[in-house]
């Protein structure tokens, strides 16, 4: 697989100017306390509170102790909370459109979001399995010694993969901007979205981490 053409490109996209606005109010107080060495990790990366948050509640054991096992975690979080948001939106496709509607018939404001929706929809569908294939990369035994040959192969298709899932973010946000999808669905999924951006932007930081003398 070729190396992505600039992940820093992707990660410094338009769509991190709205992720920004939105970081502190996904912060949960009720959250548990991160670990020094998450916290230190996090500070490198776009949305450090929301990176906390995130990988403290992280289930995986044991706790994440080194750069690509914390990777690994952050990459893992990303794809749960992408795969949420295509639940979510799911159900908003199906609400709008109802069961036996085609993609963009009908009138009315239900089913003129319909195509919007369903083509996010899409997008979340790809980018969880952008996000699965880059925590199984990132986990596989066969990734090697770092700054040996096929370590950098891996981490290359591991990084690919993190960048594709945000354009896949991208993409479903630019398409809510239709004025065919009415204001109300448009938030809700806005919101799902921009959270899921934001780990995925968080754990693509992370795995840059990744590599010689890390």
């Amino acid at each position: 697989m070729a190396r992505p053409r600039s992940v820093a490109a992707a990660a410094a996209a338009p769509l991190l100017l709205l992720l920004a606005a939105a970081a502190a109010g996904l912060v949960s107080a009720a959250s548990p306390a991160a670990s020094d060495f998450v916290r230190k990790s996090c500070r490198t990366t776009q949305y450090p509170s929301v990176c906390e948050q995130s990988l403290a509640s992280y289930g995986g054991s044991p706790p994440p102790r080194s750069p690509r096992e914390l990777a690994r975690a952050a990459l893992s979080v990303s794809a749960d909370r992408a795969r949420a948001a295509s639940a979510y939106v799911g159900r908003l496709c199906g609400a709008s459109n109802g069961k036996g509607a085609k993609k963009g018939s009908g009138s009315g404001s239900g089913s003129a979001s319909a195509g919007p929706v369903r083509d996010c929809l899409d997008n979340l569908a790809d980018s969880v399995g952008h996000l699965r294939d880059a925590a199984q990369e990132m986990g596989g035994a066969g990734m090697g010694r770092a700054g040996t040959p096929a370590f950098r192969w891996h981490l290359s298709n591991v990084q690919t993969w993190c960048s594709a899932a945000l354009t896949d973010e991208d993409t479903c946000l630019d398409g809510l901007s239709s004025r065919a999808v009415d204001a109300g669905t448009r938030a809700a999924i806005r919101g799902k979205v921009v959270e899921v951006a934001q780990v995925t932007s968080n754990a693509l930081a992370l795995v840059n981490k990744v590599g010689p003398g890390y």
